[in-house]
């Protein structure tokens, strides 16, 4: 026990700097997902009793054919978010690899990176900008091409999910794409040198060295988005209308709706403790799928 007393004093200094840390984690993180767990079994009220209810606001949350609706809505965002947001980075990664102008490439790598930096705010509006049936850039494109009438994407079901998907995929691609340039300019040179030796040509070179140098960086961006995408909230709030409330409202927006709007503290926490346990679900299944610790 004097030992590790006698260490704890001497990287006293050490266990200081991380106290501010753990203070930090303890007052905003762990006692509010403590006191949240508590309220989601209350009848939580900010004046008078807040009497235990047991499971009765789990239970209301699982009856609502609503919250269904939102998972409905979240999962399928979501894994097109997932799916198209895996695959494009990397098309773009190995596109820009090709170029071999600097410049250029510098360029591009800039532009597509800009909007990892935007909020949703200024997303949200460049996109209903784009898709305006009036003066968007995309209805006009489609005209030019022949389209008889401009096409409402901000207000019609069938591509309102599309519309949250790509936007989302926009907003990101740069960020992970920056990723997986930074892993290929790692790569060893003498493995693309080995491969022409042996007679590979362009794509070859691709498919049998650059790609497989990326899977683990592949397994860190899907961790990654698999961790956040179905906390899915800003982007809804920003794009949404009532036209196509009911194919985009997601679990996050249920929540708000439930506990801001409504009111209904206990349910709004029961709800969000759902999409907790939801995230570690997926989150687990991921990283056995894809192998996640296996180097």
């Amino acid at each position: 026990m004097n030992v590790r007393l006698k260490a704890v004093w001497k990287f006293k200094s050490v266990y200081a700097m991380m106290l501010p840390v753990v203070a930090y984690f303890v007052l905003f993180s762990y006692y509010p997902l403590i006191r949240g767990f508590i309220i989601s079994f209350q009848n939580y009220r900010l004046i008078g009793n807040r009497p235990f209810v047991g499971l009765a606001n789990y239970m209301t949350v699982v009856g609502d054919s609503g919250f269904w609706e939102a998972v409905s809505n979240t999962l399928l965002i979501a894994g097109g978010t997932l799916l198209v947001g895996y695959i494009m980075p990397v098309v773009l990664a190995l596109a820009l690899t090709e170029v071999t102008r600097t410049w250029f490439k510098k360029l591009t790598q800039t532009i597509v990176y800009v909007p990892h930096l935007f909020s949703w705010v200024v997303v949200g509006g460049i996109w209903i900008m784009m898709l305006s049936p009036d003066t968007g850039i995309v209805n006009m494109l489609l005209k030019a091409a022949g389209a008889p009438k401009p096409i409402n994407f901000m207000s019609d079901p069938a591509y309102a999910r599309w519309v949250l998907i790509l936007s989302a995929v926009w907003k990101d691609m740069g960020y992970y794409c920056i990723l997986y340039l930074a892993t290929i300019v790692g790569i060893n040179p003498s493995l693309y040198e080995a491969a022409r030796i042996d007679g590979a040509n362009r794509w070859q070179l691709v498919r049998f060295v650059t790609i497989p140098q990326l899977y683990n960086t592949m397994k860190v961006v899907v961790m990654l988005n698999v961790l956040g995408v179905l906390r899915i909230f800003d982007q809804v709030v920003v794009m949404r209308n009532g036209a196509i409330a009911k194919q985009v409202d997601v679990i996050m927006y249920y929540t708000y709706t439930k506990g801001i709007q409504e009111f209904k503290i206990g349910i709004a926490t029961a709800s969000s403790f759902i999409l907790i346990v939801m995230t570690l679900v997926l989150t687990f299944a991921a990283r056995a799928i894809i192998r996640y610790d296996e180097g």
